[in-house]
């Protein structure tokens, strides 16, 4: 039944939006700051500059498997074992994936917002709500998205206007101090937060999406618009809390909401920049468990996915407890191995799967 969903171009653009934010809004402005200082906001642009270009690596590999999702064209590009090998692995990384961005948010909440509740409890919360979102289906859950997109979008309008008066300029000087090299490796790891993990998308594109030309346009458009919307939280946090407190910060873009203060009458509206975050976190986790669980019925020749939904997020649950032992251990893996992990699923694969299709067409003509 699930294969015969489909949503609209602009349903799929509001949920690449959804994803794209996801972490990165909370994430992108401290790793920007801490490698490239105050020119953060010029490695957001190289890093969306990657972003357009790597979906249009998706674009093209969307191309030649129109009616299939990523799991689906593995094995018909590479056969039954090697495509069924292929697909495991992306199951097991949209899983664990899914994992971590269930620890970030237990730590964001038991940290920043309800220190008194058990990291247990918020986990299980909110995997039950991903588990019905999941259950409820793809159409409806990017119907609920077109819904929640103006609220978000809203939010993050009256976030920047209530900001503006504690610009200073002189946070954003010197321009270009520290070169290029900065700038290209702060980008690339920007993506690695932002655009690389766009990848459960290709569970829903071009298979369950109306039209592939407009869908493609859709893809292009929303990775746009989500990048300049932390493009604009970076350079205010940047502008606003300078570069040094920026990078020290855990959370820059939550402070910087905690920093509104207009006539001692609005003030402490960083609910505003949590209420955010919960939507577009809870989506992009969504995405990955939908992705991971429909990947995994389909490796399996189940007609449905949706038994599949409760065992799996029960030992979601377990994992994001055990991903990350602490905050510590997660930094490691952040600096050490997190950007190769990322591009070999988000760019090298998906890159091979675009050959060896290429090179196919090309036997066959011959």
């Amino acid at each position: 039944m699930f294969n015969n969903w489909k949503i609209s171009p602009h349903q799929f653009e509001i949920l690449v939006v959804m994803c794209f934010i996801g972490t990165s809004i909370l994430f992108s402005p401290v790793d920007l700051a801490t490698t490239v200082k105050q020119d953060a906001w010029l490695g957001a642009i190289a890093g969306n500059i990657l972003g357009l270009f790597l979906v249009c690596l998706y674009n093209a590999v969307g191309n030649y498997f129109s009616n299939m999702t990523l799991i689906e064209y593995a094995e018909s590009v590479l056969g039954k074992w090697l495509g069924k090998t292929l697909s495991l692995l992306y199951f097991s990384f949209l899983f664990i994936n899914c994992s971590m961005i269930l620890w970030i948010a237990g730590d964001f909440i038991t940290t920043q917002i309800t220190p008194e509740a058990p990291i247990q409890f918020t986990n299980t919360l909110f995997v039950l709500i991903v588990i019905m979102g999941t259950r409820l289906g793809l159409e409806t859950f990017a119907r609920a998205a077109e819904v929640l997109y103006p609220f978000v979008i809203g939010l993050l309008i009256i976030l920047m206007i209530f900001v503006l008066p504690d610009i200073e300029s002189k946070n954003i000087q010197p321009v270009f101090e520290y070169g290029i090299k900065p700038m290209i490796k702060g980008g690339l790891f920007y993506s690695s937060l932002s655009s690389l993990t766009l990848i459960p998308l290709m569970m829903i594109f071009p298979a369950h999406v109306n039209n592939l030309k407009e869908a493609k346009k859709s893809f292009l458009r929303g990775t746009l618009l989500g990048g300049f919307v932390i493009f604009l939280i970076v350079t205010l946090c940047i502008l606003v809390l300078g570069q040094d407190m920026t990078a020290r910060n855990a959370f820059p873009s939550y402070a910087l909401a905690k920093k509104i203060n207009i006539g001692n009458i609005i003030q402490r509206i960083e609910a505003i920049i949590a209420i955010i975050w919960f939507i577009t976190t809870f989506y992009k986790m969504l995405l990955h468990f939908y992705g991971a669980t429909l990947g995994l019925a389909q490796i399996l020749n189940l007609k449905d996915y949706r038994p599949l939904t409760l065992p799996l997020g029960m030992i979601l649950v377990v994992l994001s407890l055990v991903v990350f032992p602490n905050v510590t251990y997660a930094g490691i893996w952040n600096t050490t191995t997190w950007l190769p992990y990322v591009l070999t699923y988000g760019f090298f694969l998906p890159l091979l799967l675009l050959i060896v299709s290429l090179f196919r067409k090309s036997k066959k003509r011959i």
